[in-house]
């Protein structure tokens, strides 16, 4: 294989139980090869009989990743993995650096997989959500009454930080299971309830389980209640919010520019559509920035990146753009001209009119564009002394377009 391919670098995953656990070809890999990469933890695992330089890995890791393998072409290049390299491992970032036709990946059971059998829960119908680098308050995006998840952790501390967010989000009776080196002789597992959670930190190779019980619903589909925003009043209410939506129609990877972003609600409900969707909020109002930031973060969508600052010129330098959502500052000079030309070919263009003055600029931009126009205008009821009656908002013009 090496005359083949000598530039090829093999991923090889192990497990807390370390050699013993190895399959015939994990071993035979180890064994032949010249360089072995890994954190300082995996290389311990290995035996002595292994005569390959080992090289620990740098902190931070990434920007120095290409050099290192680079450094070593020519070689037997192996490296160690925790479990199955492809899930949210070194595997999935070599190929992406180096290309399928570089990486060969030997994989051990994942430490999903490992909690999943402990739990006897099926793993097909369980979200996985990694703490390695996402913020804690992720988890609330995974919070609905009777559901279950695993939360691979950052480090010991990851299990309280979790049971906080839980009682945080109302969800104190949830079933949280802790479950440690798994597949290892040191393997452990403790449970309790969100509320009740006193168990110190303890090993930092950990699988924190959640099974949520009851709890308060939050629906997925785009329109949460107004009430689920902290807001001044800048939000886009939640029957335009739904249609603004589906008018951007998001997809999964796809990265949304909010203009004027208010209370952040277009940008937040664009991300919880589904996992990989990613979105930049840009509003000029420090206050409204802090809020959008609490919005994100109570409604699971910490990730959520805020830019303070007036558009265009602040648009400068992010990266283009999937679909565009502009529901402040249409009468700002240059404001769509910039957003239209950041749009990546096939990408798509909606904005929200209330005034005279930015219906001006829609119409204007539909007769020389195109799309579609819509005109909605919500009545909602409320009390008229003893009876119900209409209370109607204003309407919004929403344009859309493709370009």
């Amino acid at each position: 294989m090496r005359a083949d391919k000598p530039d090829l670098v093999t991923v090889v995953g192990i497990g807390a139980g370390g050699w013993s656990d190895l399959c015939r070809t994990g071993e035979s890999t180890l064994n032949v090869a010249d360089v072995i990469f890994g954190s300082p933890r995996q290389l311990d695992l290995l035996p002595a009989s292994v005569s390959a330089r080992r090289m620990p890995w740098p902190t931070p890791l990434l920007p120095a990743l290409p050099g290192l393998i680079d450094a070593e072409r020519g070689s037997r290049i192996c490296v160690l993995a925790s479990g199955d390299p492809m899930f949210h491992g070194i595997g999935a970032t070599l190929v992406r650096l180096l290309g399928p036709d570089r990486v060969r990946v030997e994989p051990h059971p994942s430490s999903a997989s490992l909690a999943a059998a402990r739990l006897g829960w099926p793993l097909a119908t369980t979200d996985v959500l990694s703490l390695v680098t996402a913020p804690v308050d992720a988890v609330r995006r995974c919070l609905n009454p009777g559901r279950r998840f695993l939360v691979l952790s950052r480090d010991a501390s990851t299990p309280a930080l979790v049971a906080g967010v839980l009682v945080g989000a109302g969800y104190g009776n949830a079933e949280v299971t802790v479950l440690a080196q798994l597949g290892g002789p040191a393997e452990r597992i403790e449970s309790g309830t969100a509320a009740g959670w006193s168990v110190p930190p303890g090993d930092p190779l950990n699988v924190v389980a959640v099974s949520c019980g009851d709890g308060p619903a939050t629906a997925v589909v785009p329109g949460l209640p107004d009430s689920a925003y902290e807001t001044d009043g800048q939000l886009t209410k939640r029957e335009v919010r739904a249609v603004t939506l589906a008018s951007l129609a998001p997809i999964p990877d796809a990265l949304l520019w909010d203009v004027g972003g208010g209370s952040g609600s277009i940008g937040i409900e664009w991300m919880r559509s589904h996992p990989s969707c990613r979105a930049v909020t840009v509003e000029a109002s420090p206050a409204r920035c802090a809020t959008i930031r609490t919005n994100a973060a109570l409604l699971g969508v910490p990730e959520l990146s805020v830019i303070e600052g007036r558009a265009p010129a602040v648009l400068a330098g992010l990266d283009p753009p999937d679909a565009v959502f502009i529901g402040g500052g249409l009468t700002a000079g240059g404001v769509l001209d910039a957003c239209l030309a950041a749009l990546r070919p096939g990408g798509r263009l909606v904005a929200n009119a209330v005034t005279v003055e930015s219906e001006a600029v829609v119409a204007s931009a539909y007769a020389k564009l195109g799309g579609s126009l819509t005109r909605l205008t919500v009545s909602r009821g409320s009390p008229v002394g003893g009876f119900t009656g209409w209370r109607t908002m204003m309407p919004v013009t929403i344009w859309s377009v493709t370009t």
